[in-house]
């Protein structure tokens, strides 16, 4: 199966909020990294703070926030600094938030990476918080920045306050540049639910049932009692029934309604979808109704793909479909377009970051296209990309059984059964069309290398050993379509002896499309194991195309059979 792909936002916050041009040659740090993409630039200047987001895989949104750090050090002086925000240095904090792929935990240690760096190479001192915090005290972002930027000094020798990171005597470069907190959190979702009423009083009431703190105990259960107090004189809390949540009612003029306006700080623990409908029973309960769903700034695609497989699941119905439709099942699901169009490429991290990234890839031809584009003189694509497509197709089938199945008048008990199904087919699908254009790019890097300079003993060796490298690569991609492919027999099988008896011969062009599939990637590896030098690990790679070849053979006898007889 194909890994997802790790992607990471970095939200940084620079004491910078005023001058504009020390904020963009910060920020032109950030976008000279190549694969990182620079989301929102936010100044403030009653503040004098920007907050600077841009997300891309681990390693280069690293490299681009120490850069950004080492440049805002370079210009902003904190002696000079006022603002009404808290705040201990030039980089005030630095925050690494999971987006896909990766967990809290693994950004953790990569946000602990990165201040030691900072300390080492900047000589810039960094506290770590929250997730990547050392101690539970210092999971507090306000612990860490206590007493802000004017009691650095002190706390520079003062034993359990120092940073975790660079701890030295004060001197003038800490006085200018300040100390960094560089942390991990989970990703914060903003949102707002559109009510069907004006009053901010109703909407606050909603408010207060589900956010994580609740509202006041008062005196005789009566709205209007008086809060009542512990021993401690401190007001004592009902909390509300969602957890890692803060949320106000509040009234909109630009749409003439009432919201209910929630953060959730934990999209884990408290998703979207489950916010959506539990606003909705409280809302219920109070005679209002919960009219869309308005997303401020930018969400993760599992915010959607979960919140969309949730609600099909509600409904009995396979999610196993394509990605696109389970998105718009979640959009009309939470009224996501309630108050305006709601554009998922405008709205997901990964599709800005796929957008920014956008090369022309064969998958997104039109069949036509695709059809033309391998029929000239090229030999790319050739027969391991369009192996890697039937395998693709057959795949196709098979989930179309299965969700044909899942849909079947009178097997409403047994949907779940081919949804599980039809999601191992989707699975399958994904990993068969990356490598439509793996399969490509496996070819054009043998031709890369071949075009490698050979004027020289060094450039000999260096080319040689480049097309050996580049030859096992375009070896091990078609025995991963095989391997992909092979899978699909497996699916088949079961949709032509489970599915539904009018698709049955649906599943068999599946069956069909996979063996053709195993056997025409089967002849790459052949054909390309011949170019290693490396007999031994080239016989190996045979042996196992040959084995995958067999086993496709006597599964497209046996299943075949199976479609026979039900024809």
């Amino acid at each position: 199966m194909v890994q997802e792909k790790q992607i990471i936002e970095c939200v940084p916050n620079f004491s910078e909020g005023r001058n504009k041009d020390v904020i963009k040659q910060i920020t032109d740090e950030v976008e000279q990294v190549k694969g990182v993409k620079l989301l929102d630039i936010d100044p403030g200047e009653a503040t004098n703070r920007t907050v600077v987001t841009f997300v891309g895989e681990p390693q280069v949104v690293m490299e681009a926030a120490f850069r950004c750090v080492r440049k805002a050090a370079q210009l902003i002086d904190m002696r000079q600094h006022h603002g009404a925000h808290p705040r201990m240095g030039a980089t005030d904090v630095c925050p690494l938030i999971p987006v896909s792929g990766i967990t809290l935990e693994e950004c953790a240690h990569l946000a602990r990476q990165l201040a030691e760096r900072i300390a080492n190479e900047l000589n810039i001192p960094c506290y770590c918080y929250e997730a990547s915090a050392f101690t539970p005290e210092r999971k507090n972002l306000a612990v860490c920045r206590e007493g802000e930027y004017e009691g650095l000094a002190k706390r520079m020798s003062t034993i359990g306050e120092k940073p975790d990171y660079g701890a030295r005597e004060w001197d003038e470069q800490m006085a200018r540049a300040g100390c960094t907190a560089v942390g991990a959190r989970d990703f914060l979702i903003a949102t707002n639910f559109n009510l069907n009423t004006t009053s901010t009083r109703r909407a606050n009431a909603i408010a207060f049932d589900v956010r994580e703190k609740g509202r006041p105990k008062r005196e005789g259960g009566s709205p209007v009692g008086k809060p009542m107090k512990n021993e401690n004189g401190e007001i004592i809390m009902i909390p509300g029934t969602l957890k890692d949540t803060k949320a106000i009612g509040w009234f909109i003029d630009e749409y003439g309604i009432a919201q209910v306006s929630m953060n959730i700080t934990n999209i884990n623990t408290t998703p979207l979808h489950i916010a959506f409908d539990e606003v909705c029973r409280c809302a219920q309960n109070r005679g209002i109704r919960v009219t869309g769903t308005e997303i401020v700034g930018l969400i993760p695609k599992r915010t959607l793909t979960e919140a969309g497989a949730y609600f099909l699941k509600k409904q009995n119905r396979s999610t196993g479909i394509p990605e696109e439709d389970i998105i718009k099942i979640a959009i009309k699901s939470m009224g996501l377009d309630d108050l305006k169009p709601f554009n998922p490429r405008e709205k997901v991290i990964e599709y800005l970051l796929e957008d920014a990234e956008k090369k022309q890839k064969l998958i997104d031809l039109t069949v036509k296209e695709f059809a033309d584009e391998t029929s000239r003189e090229s030999p790319a694509p050739g027969g391991g990309t369009i192996s890697a497509y039937m395998g693709a197709l057959g795949a196709a089938l098979g989930t179309m059984v299965a969700n044909l199945s899942s849909h079947k008048a009178g097997w409403d008990a047994r949907w779940e059964e081919f949804s599980n199904w039809a999601n191992k087919g989707q699975a399958i699908q994904s990993e068969l069309m990356v490598l439509v254009d793996e399969d490509t790019e496996a070819f054009n890097r043998i031709m890369s290398a071949f075009g490698l300079p050979k004027e020289s003993a060094e450039e000999k060796t260096a080319r040689s050993m480049a097309i050996q490298e580049a030859t096992l690569f375009a070896t091990e991609v078609p025995l991963h379509t095989m391997q992909a492919s092979y899978k699909v027999f497996e699916l088949c099988r079961a949709m032509a002896e489970e599915g539904n008896p009018n698709s049955v011969s649906d599943a068999g062009v599946g069956v069909l499309a996979a063996r053709a599939a195993v056997l025409g990637a089967g002849l790459n590896v052949k054909i390309n194991a011949s170019g290693l030098k490396d007999k031994q690990k080239a016989e190996q790679l045979v042996s196992e195309a040959n084995i995958l070849i067999n086993k496709a053979n006597e599964a497209e006898k046996e299943i075949m059979k199976i479609v026979e007889a039900k024809l």
